[in-house]
């Protein structure tokens, strides 16, 4: 018997979006507009969301008057962004790892650290080839990933969040290639756990994406450090957001 990958569970659980419900829509939102007001997309724009989830940046970006797919292997997320759909707003359940639509889109976008969660290295180039294949030459890619420099120096040991009668317990904890964030699910009605989710990130930095996307002839062109879209420091930025170009 085939064991599934963590994300494929956790992804599509209630508790997981549960636990993430409170996401800042509105700093999305304003991300999206400073990110497309830099990009200077054409209007109609074909646009790939990559990982979409619930698809709250495809629906800004379909708001915006662009032609937006969202994928995602979560079939829950899917189900659900899909009853706001619409002619120019489209989403598939699908893996980031296999090819989808060949030569098609303008843009690929990958937000909110929605990579890095593979078990090997080729499972991330094939990821990446996926991505890049799907753009036309000089399409254009933005990936939004964590900062490992920042996290790891500002990782929280121990959280407790409460949400609509479920408590989460979540530990955060980090080794050489990777952070760790382990999930506990309590009822609060009930003493004992009911589900364990452990999520695991690789601690992928700039140098390591350059790599990845240069194998697939794609090529990091500007690099921020923030929704604000302001300058990246190792350091001290919290996000390591890359627009890349496939030549």
């Amino acid at each position: 018997m085939i064991q599934k990958a963590w994300f494929e569970d956790w992804f599509n659980s209630p508790y997981y979006h549960l636990l993430y419900k409170n996401r800042n829509d509105d700093e999305a939102q304003a991300f999206i507009e400073r990110l497309i007001s830099n990009l200077n997309p054409r209007t109609n724009a074909r646009i790939l969301d990559v990982a979409c989830g619930k698809g709250r940046h495809s629906k800004v970006l379909a708001d915006l008057g662009f032609d937006v797919t969202g994928i995602d292997l979560s079939e829950a997320s899917i189900e659900d962004a899909s009853k706001e759909g619409h002619d120019n707003l489209q989403f598939f359940q699908h893996d980031m790892r296999l090819p989808f639509r060949i030569n098609y889109y303008d843009y690929a976008f990958n937000f909110f650290t929605s990579f890095g969660y593979f078990k090997t290295q080729r499972e991330h180039n094939n990821a990446l080839r996926s991505i890049t294949q799907s753009l036309k030459k000089d399409g254009i890619i933005v990936i939004d990933f964590l900062n490992r420099k920042y996290i790891s120096d500002r990782l929280e040991a121990s959280a407790t969040v409460e949400s609509e009668e479920v408590t989460f317990l979540i530990s955060k904890w980090q080794d050489e290639n990777h952070f760790y964030k382990r999930i506990e699910v309590k009822e609060n009605n009930e003493e004992t756990v009911q589900l364990l989710y452990t999520e695991r990130v690789a601690k992928f930095g700039l140098d390591d994406f350059k790599e990845m996307l240069s194998i697939q002839n794609a090529e990091v062109v500007s690099v921020f450090g923030d929704y604000n879209l302001g300058e990246y420091d190792e350091q001290n930025s919290p996000r390591l957001i890359m627009v890349g170009k496939k030549l």
